[in-house]
């Protein structure tokens, strides 16, 4: 089997469509004929309701897995009717970031726990939260790759230097194979002109890091989150469903 690929979903502000990019281009890499697992590194839990799971009720969960010494993430994840796997998360991992602040190496616990996996899963996306803080250094610190969602809306583009300077401080000091596969445009709005000179800065700020597929802004993915669907179930056949299968399709390129 082909090695895994470890996908670190990031970016410090919220709302950029970090939660919808896992949850659409994991289906899409399965739609693919890839085994893909979900990890929601988010205490939001965002992820996980996404998939149809109630965080409230879960039993064991990513938190489970870091706090626990034997634990083993094959005991956590859980199949999704989407088709991919999910290692799940509630508001328990908000303790997390203070609990693991002692551990020796305590960037690395994600990486060593998701060691097993490597071979079982093609793909492995990890949703981080909206922060830069432990557990998406960890994140970072586990992954291959790191996929940058970013809203066409020129707020939203304060910031990425310092997520930027961030991953470069993580490869010159804990993952040095670590790569930015991608700055992913999202919420794009492309009959507005604010939101096409933002995709132009953005080209023209971060060149070819700039994925080629973009990402349509659509009250549909709204819907298929009510519904706890991928957008690839609840319209199968609309832009913003197509979209992820192309950028499914660049990445498998890369």
């Amino acid at each position: 089997m082909p090695e895994t690929q470890i996908y670190a979903i990031a970016q410090q502000k919220g709302g950029v469509g970090k939660t919808t990019t896992a949850i659409n281009l994991g289906v899409a890499l399965a739609e693919r004929g890839h085994r893909v697992l979900l990890v929601d590194l988010d205490p939001q839990g965002a992820l996980t309701a996404g998939l149809g799971r109630n965080p409230l009720a879960l039993t064991r969960t990513v938190y489970d897995v870091l706090r626990e010494e034997r634990l083993q993430f094959s005991e956590v994840i859980v199949a999704t009717p989407a088709g991919v796997d999910l290692a799940p998360a509630n508001i328990d991992l908000a303790a997390a970031e203070i609990e693991l602040s002692s551990e020796p190496g305590r960037e690395r616990i994600l990486g060593e726990k998701l060691a097993p996996l490597s071979g079982v899963y093609r793909y492995i996306l990890i949703d981080c939260p909206p922060s830069l803080g432990l557990l998406t250094l960890n994140a970072l610190t586990a992954a291959t790759d790191v996929l940058i969602p970013v809203q066409t809306q020129y707020f939203a583009l304060r910031g990425l230097d310092l997520l930027f300077s961030t991953i470069e401080k993580v490869k010159a000091r804990i993952n040095p194979g670590l790569v930015i596969r991608g700055v992913l445009p999202t919420m794009v709005d492309s009959r507005t002109i604010h939101s096409r000179e933002v995709l132009d800065e953005l080209r023209n700020t971060y060149g070819q890091q700039v994925c080629k597929t973009v990402i349509p802004q659509t009250i549909k993915f709204a819907d298929a989150q009510v519904a706890a669907q991928a957008i690839q179930s609840f319209a199968p056949t609309s832009p913003a469903a197509e979209a992820y299968r192309q950028l499914a399709m660049e990445l498998e390129a890369a």
